[in-house]
């Protein structure tokens, strides 16, 4: 039977965007259907295999996105939340396939469903796009999006703090305003994909303050006060608000992690 990190490193390594997402579903349907060995014996790859269109470029060389509701300002900014989909794809598989042996299989269980998620997210937004009359891969994207895994592949602990805790609750930030603006601009329809987004990355940033926490306990540690010593030496960024902080506490991640850190 092949091993759930064995599968796991094959999505990992599939380049092109489409047979990426195609892959971490059926990685999924595997795993429900108890067709993988919970073991995780093979090396995940530093940085997964990714096609050569979008362009990636670092921060300071992204063009900057136009303001207001025209329609190329939408596409660049629905190609940009398209590129943070599919590198989650490779965020959530490279958590199962890197620290899933350090976990029990609920463990996996919940970041196999993220991953589907993830795909079914980057599949929403890439036809939105062509129904627009892009695609993705048009436009560049953010080139630093994996920083964030390479600074914590060592440590499982700091992976859930960075990632599901920090990253994608950012996004609980600013979603529900893109969503304003897209009704602004009489775009219903991807209104309702990234509402659809925002509600379940409440979800997924819920497992990481619920797996953070439990393994916190396991190993003795104040939940946190290792959390924001994990964001202060692993996370180069800053916490900047506004901050939802409905969202937040919903999803288990209160102020008291992040207001007395906060730039």
């Amino acid at each position: 039977m092949q091993s759930l990190g064995e599968a796991a490193r094959a999505v990992l390594l599939t380049p092109d965007p489409h047979d990426k997402r195609r892959a971490a579903r059926g990685l999924a349907r595997a795993w429900r259907r108890g067709e993988l060995e919970h073991r995780c014996d093979v090396a995940m790859p530093d940085r997964p295999a990714w096609p050569e269109r979008p362009e990636l470029l670092p921060p300071g060389q992204m063009p900057r996105r136009r303001k207001g509701g025209s329609e190329r300002g939408r596409i660049a900014m629905l190609h940009a939340l398209a590129h943070i989909e599919f590198v989650a794809i490779d965020l959530a598989v490279d958590l199962v396939g890197r620290f899933g042996g350090e976990f029990p299989r609920t463990f996996v269980d919940d970041w196999i469903g993220v991953a589907a998620d993830e795909a079914m997210h980057f599949a929403l937004l890439d036809r939105r796009l062509r129904q627009l009359g892009s695609f993705y891969g048009e436009l560049p994207a953010h080139a630093g999006l994996w920083e964030a895994a390479q600074a914590t592949s060592d440590d499982a602990l700091a992976r859930l703090a960075i990632v599901p805790m920090v990253l994608e609750a950012r996004g609980l930030d600013v979603t529900p305003a893109t969503v304003d603006r897209f009704r602004a601009g009489g775009d219903e329809a991807s209104a309702k994909i990234l509402s659809r987004i925002y509600n379940d990355e409440i979800r997924h940033v819920t497992a990481g303050t619920v797996w953070f926490n439990q393994k916190c306990d396991e190993m003795g540690f104040n939940v946190v006060e290792t959390w924001q010593s994990l964001v202060k030496s692993r996370f180069r960024g800053s916490l900047k608000p506004p901050f939802n902080d409905s969202a937040r506490h919903e999803a288990g991640l209160t102020q008291d992690f992040y207001a007395v850190i906060a730039s």
